[in-house]
């Protein structure tokens, strides 16, 4: 039985619960999801001065075939998006500019430093988003936005500065907003004795910042918040409770990533309660693993409500889903193909669920039919719908695209040193 049979058997089961499968495969179509650079160079970046990764970043592994250039870095990426389904965007840092081998502060990186990127974006028919890298510099070895000498606070306001001004670029560029997100590692890593004036100055910082109107058709802005940090555990000044009150009296857009929580916390359970009040909302998608340890995101249970919860809140032009993982112990081509696949999926997943009936089930008190239909759509042959649409997108069904990805390891990976 070839894909189309199979797909046609499949698509009669969806219909018997009601769902238009084409209808959900259309929408599914239109999704972009904004897969991040640096899982192929290990968060590394091109800046002339090299930099050793700080502000309780850690990328373990050595895998072989590191990006160690723009171009090997836009290489691997079109491999990855050959294999990946769809039309989406690519997430670069700061960090990431090119500067023809001139040293360039990071206060002085200008829309020029990211051309060749544009460039590359319009011939692949994508977007880009965009963020300000405020680690893994001498300036940012105690804080940064929140640092008490205004010198380096000035220093890391005018690069968010500069960086908007990148991301506005991007936008005019490519005829897509770009999604400009500010995170910082300030904190402490004892009990501090003033928790409230490093969130002061954070404030009249980020206000400086946002101080320029950018028309949103070309640059979003939005706030990243983080629970705790290596060297950070006690105490971070960009905490929930901040970002998420700063963003919605400023008419920002709070990003939530899915590592940056107690261990105990879901960002799906979350997502609901910031649509309700807020137009928009940010991800960060990865997997946590008893901490912010950013795995790459496997077909699980916490990936699959987030999805959920952007269907079923009929949230998927509301939601700018990003991805965040980086592994280098795996094949990092590998990595942005399964985990970008599996947030697709999940996608999928959610769409091919009768979600009306659901609800409705949980508003009549009828939990018994609701469980059971739930728990009886994991066995649904999703994976029949997933393979046609992998089908009619050209790209490999199944584990068919490893073999692509390995062939890529042998010719191009392992000659890099």
């Amino acid at each position: 039985m070839d894909i189309n049979e199979r797909f046609q058997l499949a698509k009669k089961d969806y219909e018997k619960l009601g769902i238009d499968v084409e209808k959900a495969l259309e929408k599914l179509s239109k999704v972009k999801i904004s897969i991040h650079c640096w899982q192929g160079d290990d968060i590394t970046g091109f800046e002339v001065e090299e930099r050793s990764l700080s502000g309780g970043i850690d990328v373990t592994g050595n895998y072989p075939g590191k990006a160690r250039n723009p171009k090997e870095l836009r290489m691997d990426l079109e491999k990855a998006l050959s294999l990946i389904p769809g039309k989406h965007k690519v997430n670069l840092h700061a960090i990431y500019a090119e500067t023809d081998g001139v040293a360039v502060d990071r206060n002085e990186i200008e829309p020029k430093h990211f051309k060749n990127w544009v460039d590359w974006a319009k011939k692949m028919d994508l977007g880009l988003d965009f963020n300000p890298t405020l680690f893994s510099h001498p300036k940012a070895e105690v804080a940064t936005l929140s640092h008490p000498d205004e010198e380096i606070r000035d220093f890391w306001i005018e690069h968010c500065k500069k960086s908007r001004n990148i991301g506005e670029y991007f936008g005019k560029e490519l005829g897509q907003p770009c999604l400009t997100n500010i995170w910082i590692p300030d904190g402490y890593k004892d009990i501090p004795s003033d928790r409230l004036t490093p969130r002061k100055r954070l404030k009249d910082s980020l206000d400086k910042i946002f101080e320029e109107k950018i028309d949103e058709k070309y640059n979003i802005d939005s706030v990243e918040s983080k629970v705790f940090g290596i060297g950070l555990e006690s105490y971070t000044v960009g905490s929930h409770e901040f970002y998420m009150n700063y963003a919605a009296k400023n008419n920002k857009i709070y990003l939530l990533d899915a590592g940056h929580f107690h261990p105990t916390e879901v960002i799906s359970d979350k997502i609901p309660s910031l649509l309700l009040f807020n137009d928009k909302v940010a991800l960060h998608v990865s997997r946590p693993v008893r901490w912010d340890s950013d795995h790459v995101i496997t077909f699980d249970d916490e990936l699959q409500e987030i999805a959920k919860e952007i269907v079923r809140n009929d949230a998927l032009d509301r939601v700018i889903i990003g991805l965040d993982f980086f592994d280098a112990s795996i094949n990092r081509v590998a990595a942005w193909v399964l985990g970008t696949r599996n947030m697709i999926k999940a996608l999928l997943f959610a769409l091919l669920m009768p979600n009306d009936e659901l609800k409705k089930l949980q508003e009549e008190g009828d939990f018994t039919k609701r469980l059971v239909l739930m728990e009886e759509l994991k066995s649904y042959p999703l994976g029949d719908i997933w393979n046609y649409y992998c089908h009619i997108n050209n790209v490999p069904i199944q584990d068919e695209w490893y073999s692509i990805v390995k062939e890529y390891e042998n010719e191009e990976l392992s000659k890099r040193k």
